[in-house]
């Protein structure tokens, strides 16, 4: 985790993802929280997840940030996580593919 906490600090690009099968969807979404407590902020945090996957793919014309002609799927919580990255964690909305597969 330290050196996790220096590449953060040192403005290494870090994305969010795990080549583990089989945890459950919110499992994944802790890893933001820790993200968090390394030293990103709730939105690069957040971008990690997105943007910075997206970038370290090789993707970003196709996937990764909301723009018109791209891919993307949508998520919402009830609560802002920009606040409370947590709230990642507890997701009330998902769009896949333009499909509504989730609204609590």
């Amino acid at each position: 985790m330290e050196n996790y906490a220096k590449a953060i600090k040192s403005g290494v690009k870090v994305g969010v993802g795990s080549d583990n099968v089989g945890f459950p969807a919110n499992f994944a979404a802790n890893e933001f929280g820790q993200l968090v407590a390394l030293g990103m902020s709730p939105m690069q945090a957040i971008q990690a997840g997105t943007k910075v996957n997206a970038e370290l793919l090789m993707k970003e014309k196709e996937i990764g940030t909301l723009e018109v002609g791209k891919f993307a799927d949508i998520i919402a919580t009830k609560n802002n996580p920009l606040d409370d990255i947590s709230e990642l964690t507890s997701v009330k909305f998902v769009m896949k593919g333009g499909k509504v597969i989730k609204h609590e």
